[in-house]
């Protein structure tokens, strides 16, 4: 986990559109930069998250890197499971 928390987005339970309108403001904010992480089910929804970012509000965004790992997570009875997570950086580039 890198970079600072303010052009992080959090996927989690909530709509896909209320995270696009996340980044897509950090974007507007004048942020070159915003990283997209989610844990578990949520990985799917940010992969769309990004792809709708990319495809439909700002098209000049890239992906810059992916990063993909594994956290060990402890449950209320003291057992430990394995989570898959996910980092997207985005990019804006000037054209």
């Amino acid at each position: 986990m890198t970079e600072n928390d303010e052009n992080t987005v959090f996927v989690g339970r909530k709509p896909t559109m209320n995270y696009v309108l996340a980044a897509v403001t950090q974007f507007n904010a004048g942020s070159d930069l915003v990283i997209i992480k989610a844990r578990g089910k949520s990985i799917s929804k940010a992969v769309d998250v990004a792809e709708i970012i990319r495809h439909r509000f700002v098209p000049d965004a890239e992906p810059e890197r992916i990063e993909i790992s594994t956290e060990e997570l402890t449950n209320e009875e003291g057992k430990t499971t394995n989570v898959s997570s996910i980092e997207i950086f985005l990019r804006k580039t000037e054209e």
